[in-house]
């Protein structure tokens, strides 16, 4: 009696393989291995070097200079008082609808910020908020906190980021 099970078996064991052919696999499979493995590692690597980049820039937020149009900036000892006045009308025309002085709504409060962040990182975050929320881990973490509720893009020019900026300092 012939039943198909023992003619399939019958097949695979009456099936000859070519040692070369085989030789020929395996080194194929060994090397796709390889290929996957160190590509995973060179992204595995890069992972942990931004990951590490973004814990150093979290431990000490007042060297976080964020990411935008200001690098660096460096304040004069004296408040400039006319600056702090156009400094103060601009954030109550473009920030008192999600911010506060001196409790959060549903942005952070402003007070002591320069006490929290650099001079940098706040003009940035006024200025480029949009990639600072994609990117800068502190930005990140504020969205989160803050209910994932992004800060809008108020189209404010430098020297208007600096006058808020300067009001920022008497608060």
């Amino acid at each position: 009696m012939n039943y198909p099970i023992f003619q399939t078996k019958k097949r695979f064991v009456n099936r000859t393989f070519n040692a070369d052919s085989l030789v020929a696999r395996g080194v194929f499979v060994l090397c796709l291995f390889l290929l996957l493995g160190c590509s995973q590692s060179e992204d595995s690597h890069q992972k942990t070097d931004e990951a590490k980049s973004m814990i150093a820039e979290k431990a000490d937020p007042l060297t976080n200079k964020g990411i935008g149009p200001i690098k660096s900036i460096e304040l004069p000892h004296e408040i400039d008082q006319e600056m702090v006045a156009q400094g103060k009308a601009i954030y109550e025309q473009k920030c008192v609808a999600c911010h506060n002085l001196t409790q959060d709504l549903i942005g952070p409060s402003q007070a002591g910020v320069l006490n929290r962040r650099s001079p940098e990182w706040v003009m940035n975050l006024i200025l480029n908020p949009a990639e600072m929320l994609k990117k800068d881990p502190i930005a990140k973490e504020l969205l989160v906190k803050y209910n994932n509720i992004p800060m809008t893009d108020q189209q404010v020019t430098e020297e208007d980021a600096r006058k808020i900026l300067e009001f920022f300092r008497t608060i």
